[in-house]
């Protein structure tokens, strides 16, 4: 699989996080609201996902070797996860904050101000967001991925804070405030959540998702026609690679290059309409009982037939 770097987008996002946490930073110190306290507090979170995807987005391009045959791809979903687990730790932090707040209210000041630093915050995000989400689709990345989502959360959040704080500042209902970042944890309690039981998902080996699974149906079908058949069909996904492997049974009389020239053919289809697959098959005949005793995952212990033994039909 060829895939460029995409450290790139990591460190986009790492410049997009310091940046937001400055003016952030400084929206809160000129209003005192915890609010922006709390959207702050979020993009600290988005500073340290973006490190920790630089670093696995970096172990994920290194090509397979002899101690990983398979590759590197599943080191993304370790900061996919690491990064759900931070948006719900900025979750508890926004709320634990909040609920001291509207314990102790305090006036806001400098709303106005305060708001429009928060605003110019919230606008880089979203744009930062949108570039790393497509690049996220398009090569694949489940690290860019949870990085995009997260910012799309810090956006919301900060909507929803600049609707809070400009509450208060209207209505000069200082409790507003608190509660406003108490629903702002709630909402990104959602997307934590989402994003680690991806990662989890991943690194279970869960199936390819439903629609590939259809299409890896519909590109074998066919060769029912010119008598072959099939079982022991699995797939997963590590990364930005999925892997399939199936048993192929073919009528005993046939030669090996008939045979062989089938599975070229079959792995040709799956490719077409599965992206970045590694395919395994496997050559069995129709004819043989012992072609039968291998479709689970764990197979019988048992003796092969000796050279030049016939298996009973």
């Amino acid at each position: 699989m060829n895939r460029p770097s995409l450290t790139r987008f990591a460190l986009l996002s790492m410049a997009a996080a310091l940046l937001t946490i400055l003016l952030k930073a400084t929206a809160y110190f000129m209003t005192g609201s915890v609010g922006l306290l709390s959207d702050a507090l979020e993009s600290l979170v988005n500073l340290a996902g973006a490190i920790m995807a630089l670093a696995m987005l970096d172990v994920a391009a290194r090509p397979e070797d002899d101690d990983h045959p398979y590759g590197h791809g599943k080191a993304e979903y370790f900061s996919s996860g690491v990064e759900g687990t931070l948006i719900l730790v900025a979750a508890i932090s926004i709320a634990w904050a909040a609920l001291d707040r509207l314990r102790h209210p305090q006036p806001l000041e400098s709303v106005g101000v305060g708001l429009a630093v928060s605003a110019v915050a919230a606008v880089l995000n979203l744009v930062v967001a949108i570039v790393i989400l497509r690049a996220a689709r398009k090569h694949d990345s489940i690290t860019l991925e949870a990085n995009a989502h997260h910012l799309m959360t810090d956006v919301w959040t900060s909507v929803g804070v600049i609707a809070g704080v400009g509450l208060v500042g209207v209505t000069h209902w200082v409790w507003l405030d608190s509660v406003v970042a108490l629903a702002v944890a709630a909402n990104i309690v959602w997307t934590g959540v989402k994003i680690v039981r991806d990662s989890v998902l991943g690194l279970m080996d869960t199936a390819l998702a439903r629609s590939e699974q259809e299409a890896l149906l519909a590109a074998l079908a066919p060769y029912r026609t010119e008598g072959a058949e099939w079982h022991a069909l699995r797939s997963r996904q590590s990364g930005a690679r999925r892997f399939v492997s199936l048993h192929v049974l073919v009528p005993g009389d046939w030669s090996v290059h008939h045979g062989h020239q089938l599975l070229e053919r079959m792995e040709a289809d799956i490719r077409r309409v599965v992206p970045n697959v590694h395919v395994l098959t496997h050559l069995e005949s129709l004819d043989d009982p012992a072609s039968y005793d291998d479709m689970a995952l764990d197979r019988p212990v048992s003796n092969p037939p000796s050279s030049g033994e016939q298996v009973s039909t």
